[in-house]
């Protein structure tokens, strides 16, 4: 008897991983990542002028700074105009986007799991997040937003599978909890930037 149970417990493990150990879903399957417009990019010697007149036309939050062969080498963001600009009283018709540029730059590849970036970029407190190719050719950029789009629906699923299956028929009460629990998580975080 005891043989049984032990593989009656092993069968319903490995059912439970089969139905909530689905693969992440890759970059490229997004529909925000095949639906983008054109990343808006400049030489690390362009002047700040045009960037800021180009994201603020675009109301974009960043663009990246690519090499010749339109491989990422940084990024310009809405932060780094005040912070490395306006803060240090630079004039942004004579000053180059390299002298600004945030170069310690975080890159991706289109066959990476969104999730794995998802926690990367809350974890190092970044936004914007350049995609590559395996030559290294920034193909696009995502944002947090872009993930979150795909987070939401998706944990709310999973929260509700994997407590129907913990908690019986009086999951419901639990799953209300659980969800105000994390929208004030996320308010809160998304209101501390």
């Amino acid at each position: 008897m005891g043989c049984e149970h032990c593989r009656r417990t092993m069968l319903r493990r490995a059912s439970t991983e089969t139905q909530w150990g689905t693969p992440d879903m890759k970059i490229a399957d997004r529909f925000e990542f095949r639906t983008k417009d054109p990343v808006l990019t400049f030489g690390p010697d362009d002047m700040v002028i045009d960037a800021v007149r180009a994201m603020s036309e675009k109301n974009y939050g960043a663009s990246i700074i690519v090499d010749p062969a339109r491989r990422p080498v940084g990024i310009i963001t809405e932060r780094d105009f005040m912070r490395r600009l306006l803060a240090n009283s630079l004039d942004p018709n004579t000053t180059a986007i390299r002298e600004i540029m945030t170069s310690n730059l975080k890159v991706a590849r289109d066959q990476d799991e969104i999730s794995d970036w998802l926690r990367i970029m809350s974890n190092e407190r970044f936004r914007h997040l350049p995609v590559v190719d395996g030559d290294g050719v920034l193909v696009n950029i995502m944002s947090q937003g872009d993930f979150v789009s795909y987070t939401w629906p998706d944990l709310f699923k999973d929260v509700k599978t994997t407590v129907s299956k913990s908690v019986g028929n009086a999951y419901q009460l639990y799953l209300i909890v659980a969800t105000i629990l994390l929208y004030t998580i996320v308010m809160v975080f998304a209101l501390r930037k």
